[in-house]
């Protein structure tokens, strides 16, 4: 089963590569993502986060944002947090900033050993180059009840939709991902992940695959 599994992860990370010189739109990124979780309370904890992209076919940094977040359960369904993203985007050459403070309501949600949580999430966006806005998230993300070795690799998916708020309310981005979550020690637990990202442009959907990394140290 193990190797079922390894195998099904490789093929969709080969579909990646194919698809990013199959497609005129297509570009191949990689994404790494890095998080730091300290524990307040039994129920409350405080989350640093940090994520850079590489893209056109991941010869290119393009992207970098901090995050600084405090996150509370209320009980075993529901959970609401509060924090503020700093983005650095590179658009005609030069990284331009984004001020984007945030808040979080997430359900959670078990049956027959599958997880499944969805989070909603309502970002306001500020530039000092553009018009500011705001813009809505969902991402739902359900985790299979099977756990393997001594990692414990855990096979899961999750999509998250991009709603931006305005005159205009406009569904412009989809996040589809498929993925192995593992426990490498007690405190760092880790994923691997492939990301069909389709955003709409003007007038017409483009997408990019996306090979990503994400690291997670609880204290």
């Amino acid at each position: 089963m193990v190797r079922k599994i390894g195998l099904a992860f490789g093929f969709l990370v080969l579909i990646a590569l194919g698809s990013a010189y199959g497609y005129d739109d297509g570009d191949f990124q990689v994404w790494n993502t890095d998080v730091e979780e300290f524990k307040v309370d039994k129920d409350t904890k405080i989350a640093l986060e940090e994520e850079f992209r590489w893209g056109d076919n991941a010869n290119e940094f393009f992207y970098q944002h901090y995050d600084l977040g405090v996150f509370h359960s209320l009980n075993k369904y529901w959970a609401t947090g509060a924090g503020y993203r700093q983005v650095y985007e590179l658009k005609k050459g030069k990284f331009k900033l984004e001020n984007e403070p945030y808040v979080t309501a997430t359900l959670f949600l078990e049956h027959w050993g599958f997880l499944f949580d969805s989070r909603n999430r309502l970002e306001y966006r500020h530039f000092d180059f553009q018009t500011d806005s705001w813009r809505y998230r969902n991402k739902f993300t359900l985790k299979f009840p099977w756990k393997f070795t001594k990692i414990e690799l855990q096979p899961y998916l999750a999509d998250e939709i991009l709603i931006g708020l305005g005159t205009i309310n406009q569904f412009n981005q989809n996040r589809f991902s498929s993925g192995l979550g593992m426990s490498l020690t007690k405190s760092l637990k880790a994923e691997l992940y492939y990301m069909l990202v389709s955003t709409k442009g003007i007038g017409e959907w483009t997408e990019a695959n996306v090979l990503g990394a994400k690291l997670k140290l609880a204290f």
